[in-house]
């Protein structure tokens, strides 16, 4: 009897070796980087979402000392005349920031600076040298006052979205320390929670808002009450 000789498809079932299966390949990262993919524009009066990751393996960003560095270096650099940083909060392995800027050249330069000045901070702190940013920096235009809206209760109010997902519980209600809340005037002031928001300590580290959007657009949708927790209905 003449032997079946296998074909090229034949032999990769047969042998499994080769070819698309599941599980081949190289496993995908959980949170992969932001490769180099070309930017939007950016409309003039339109602010942004900009997320700033680390590489894995440093120490949680949330320390007291990173956090008053990076208020630091930020006050320094918060206003670049076409870009600004008008909101921040910091957690474990990334930095949430709300910015504007004049167009996308001039967001390009501002977040060129901001994450030098970011990385340099990691660096100085922990005590390393070497890269320190996990691919680019992720962007989300914000074009209406709800986005708006939404993006600064994600941004402030981050770390309670961040402990609910950690333990199941509900978060405490007070600011985080580890953001630019302190400063922030627009949020709900009821009772206990008008308490929680605490006394600003120094002058801000933060730009003043100029966009319509930023400035006032929002405050359509309600003020931000610190008891909210983003992401949740």
């Amino acid at each position: 009897m003449k032997e079946h000789q296998l074909t090229f498809d034949e032999r990769r079932l047969h042998t499994g070796r080769g070819g698309p299966r599941v599980g081949a390949g190289r496993p995908a990262a959980t949170r992969p980087p932001v490769h180099h993919v070309r930017r939007p524009p950016v409309p003039k009066g339109c602010p942004a979402h900009v997320t700033l990751r680390v590489r894995p393996g440093l120490p949680s960003l949330r320390s007291k000392r990173f956090v008053t560095e990076f208020r630091r270096t930020l006050a320094n650099g918060s206003e670049r005349g076409e870009f600004r940083v008008v909101e921040f909060s910091i957690q474990r392995d990334h930095a949430h920031l709300i910015v504007e800027a004049a167009g996308k050249g001039a967001l390009g330069r501002g977040m060129k600076s901001v994450g030098a000045r970011f990385a340099r901070a990691v660096n100085r702190v922990f005590e390393r040298s070497g890269p320190v940013l996990h691919g680019r920096y992720h962007l989300h235009l914000l074009c209406s006052p709800r986005e708006v809206r939404n993006a600064l209760a994600y941004v402030l109010l981050n770390a309670r979205k961040h402990f609910r997902t950690r333990t199941g519980a509900a978060p405490p209600v007070v600011i985080d320390e580890a953001s630019s809340g302190r400063w922030f005037q627009g949020w709900k002031r009821t009772g206990r929670r008008a308490a929680a928001r605490g006394r600003p300590t120094g002058a801000s580290p933060t730009a003043r808002a100029r966009s319509w959007l930023l400035r006032a657009g929002w405050r359509r949708h309600g003020l931000i009450d610190p008891a909210e927790t983003p992401g949740q209905r």
